[in-house]
């Protein structure tokens, strides 16, 4: 992973996903180059094209907030994109870390717990599955990399049948977590995840190489479960304040639909038997 010049890859990649016809250009029968050209993107940040190439070629690092706000309108950023570019354009003085271990907090992990009809999971910086309740934990149980949601998505022998839906939930899945990495691009943990999915997966180069940043917030998807089958859950995801960069992800199947009764099913075949104690007080009673 090149970290010399990221806010000119991400400036290259967005202009070149650009079509001209989408900025009422004109398409042209010569284009030689996929997307916009430069000239035609400084035109629409109302920038000098000498500038707007010192920024991709990384000669000029540190546009002012105007500039990167007009080159956001020109390339037609979303909000968590707009603010990855600012954060590109003044990333402020990054240290290398150590690796920390990331946990989570106790009284989290109780809550998650009572909610027994409604799987749940916690995510790290970088969507490893740090924690889960009994319900979340059987949602992703039975695969390679149940505990690692990138790998899982690209790596897992079973992940295109898992998610009927896969190029979307890999498309979401890269966006998620450059959103998480933002410019720390010297974490030990993101260098290792990215050079090995590089290495293993075409379909992770093709998608990282795109710089789409979106932070998982909430949206439908669909599972097809080894034990249960199809389910389509809603989730949402929360930020925990108390841990940065750790995200709180909870699902939930429409009231009286199938996806319903099939989460039900899928907690009472995966519910663990009570503790032999508790079993003979049952009985006495």
């Amino acid at each position: 992973m090149d970290r010399d010049n990221l806010l000119g890859q991400f400036l290259r990649a967005r202009r070149e996903l650009i079509r001209p016809e989408d900025v009422n250009l004109p398409a042209g029968s010569r284009r030689r180059v996929a997307g916009l050209r430069r000239e035609e993107v400084a035109m629409l940040a109302g920038v000098s094209a000498d500038y707007y190439v010192r920024l991709e070629q990384g000669r000029e690092r540190h546009p002012s907030a105007q500039v990167v706000d007009a080159l956001a309108r020109a390339l037609g950023l979303t909000d968590d994109a707009v603010a990855h570019l600012h954060q590109l354009a003044n990333p402020g003085v990054r240290r290398r870390r150590a690796p920390r271990q990331e946990r989570v907090s106790p009284n989290l992990l109780r809550m998650m717990t009572g909610w027994s009809h409604t799987p749940a999971i916690v995510l790290g910086c970088r969507l490893t599955v740090l924690a889960h309740n009994a319900l979340g934990g059987a949602l992703y149980a039975g695969h390679t990399y149940s505990a690692d949601l990138v790998r899982l998505v690209f790596l897992d022998p079973d992940a295109r049948e898992f998610f009927p839906d896969w190029e979307r939930a890999a498309v979401n899945t890269v966006a998620g977590l450059r959103a998480v990495a933002g410019a720390d691009v010297d974490d030990p943990a993101l260098i290792e995840v990215v050079g090995e999915l590089s290495l293993r997966s075409a379909s992770f180069r093709r998608l990282w190489a795109r710089h789409d940043v979106r932070h998982k917030t909430h949206d439908t998807k669909r599972f097809h479960h080894r034990l249960v089958g199809e389910l389509t859950l809603h989730y949402e995801s929360f930020t925990v304040n108390g841990a940065p960069g750790q995200q709180l992800v909870v699902y939930q199947a429409e009231p009286g639909s199938p996806s319903e009764q099939a989460l039900a099913l899928l907690g009472s075949l995966t519910a663990e038997p009570a503790p032999p104690a508790a079993a003979e007080r049952s009985t006495a009673e």
